[in-house]
């Protein structure tokens, strides 16, 4: 019997997000998940502060972190250490690789979020570094984006996964894949992620709403007015523009 194994997960750790360990526990048991990977943006402090209490709880946890490159978004799968963004995508791989982990490239293709993707151009220039491409995201607005994730991961003929992305609790154990056994093993872990079966779902739209308001929130309790100015300006100075024309 296979597990149920849900990638790319972001928590209260991340600047986007509000989720606490409660909730992740509610919602992974509520839907049958047994092995949860947490990659927070720029930080692994929160699966390393989620891993005893979800454990705990016979949920366990693959230690990661999505580092924004100096070209896009990277993670690390398995990895102890906390990695610093900015480096080059090749720098992030190989800090990955020395650290025993798997490279993993989350949604290779999105319109919508095309500052944090990393472009195709450096997934070729470093495809002898990549284990995993994500084939469909659960934040993927539209159907087509994943269509074109499969496409690059089978042009470069790479393992394939299914990323959730979830950063709120009604994203959690939608997006997962079901695999064998791997027992902790990165290496077991990517090759029997290769016949894995698929468990996807499109996306909840209110998901991103939600996303924006957190970081809002967070802004404003760490006192970064200057930082919610610029949101808010860029937000509402660009609409005025358009009905100025």
């Amino acid at each position: 019997m296979g597990i149920n194994v849900e990638l790319h997960t972001h928590t209260c750790y991340s600047h986007d997000s509000t989720l606490g360990k409660w909730f992740y526990l509610l919602m992974l048991k509520l839907r049958r998940i047994n092995v949860v990977a947490i990659t927070d943006h720029d930080e692994i402090e929160g699966a390393l502060k989620f891993k005893p209490f979800l454990e705990k709880h016979s949920i366990r946890v693959i230690i990661g972190e999505e580092i924004f490159s100096s070209k896009g978004e990277i993670i690390g799968l398995f990895i102890n250490e906390k990695i610093s963004p900015g480096k080059s995508p090749r720098d992030t791989m190989l800090e990955i690789k020395r650290q025993g982990g798997i490279v993993y490239i989350p949604h290779p293709y999105d319109e919508k979020r095309y500052k944090t993707v990393l472009v195709e151009e450096e997934i070729q220039k470093n495809i002898d570094l990549i284990d995993i491409i994500e084939v469909h995201n659960g934040r993927n607005i539209k159907r087509y984006f994943s269509e074109i994730q499969l496409e690059i991961a089978n042009r470069y003929n790479t393992t394939k996964a299914i990323g959730s992305d979830a950063h709120t609790f009604i994203e959690l154990g939608r997006n997962y894949n079901v695999m064998e056994e791997f027992n902790g093993d990165p290496q077991k872990f990517k090759e029997n992620l290769k016949t894995a079966k698929h468990v996807q779902k499109e996306c909840l739209q209110v998901a991103h709403h939600i996303t924006k308001f957190a970081r809002i929130f967070k802004l404003i309790k760490r006192g970064k007015y200057s930082e919610l100015y610029r949101i808010i300006n860029k937000k509402f100075g660009n609409r005025k523009q358009k009905i100025s024309k």
